[in-house]
């Protein structure tokens, strides 16, 4: 039988797409090429990757605007420095950084207004152990 295996891509409209891929690009140093962002794996490195498909309610506000029907959650390294240099850009941050026992979390503004949703995980080795330790 067939089934899905992974996310194959995310896909977005835009009102001016250049303008978009350029700021992605400066502000979160994403890989942009002809039809958007590239993220690669090859499995070449033993580092563990998670990608979650979130479902929310439909009378969910964690989105923002109520026109927004998703948002894509980046996994980033640094996130205190990187909303240092976002606000240098205009960026607007909605909340504070919060830490939780899987990583920290932080939600920006693009500059079209769709929220993007920013974790920095924990060490995997660190996740990994502690959980294994909660599971005992």
């Amino acid at each position: 039988m067939g089934r899905a295996i992974g996310i194959g891509g995310i896909f977005f409209k835009f009102k001016d797409e250049a303008a978009m891929k350029t700021w992605y690009k400066e502000a979160l140093g994403l890989n942009t090429n002809d039809y958007g962002v590239l993220f690669e794996y090859d499995g070449s490195t033993k580092e563990k990757f998670q990608l979650q498909l979130g479902t929310f309610p439909e009378t969910s506000d964690y989105f923002g605007s109520e026109s927004q029907k998703a948002m894509i959650n980046f996994r980033v390294e640094g996130i205190e420095s990187l909303v240092v240099k976002l606000q240098t850009m205009g960026t607007v941050i909605c909340d504070n950084i919060e830490t939780y026992d899987y990583g920290k979390f932080v939600h920006i503004l693009d500059p079209e207004g769709n929220k993007v949703e920013l974790w920095e995980p924990v060490e995997s080795s660190n996740f990994d152990s502690e959980n294994k330790q909660a599971m005992k």
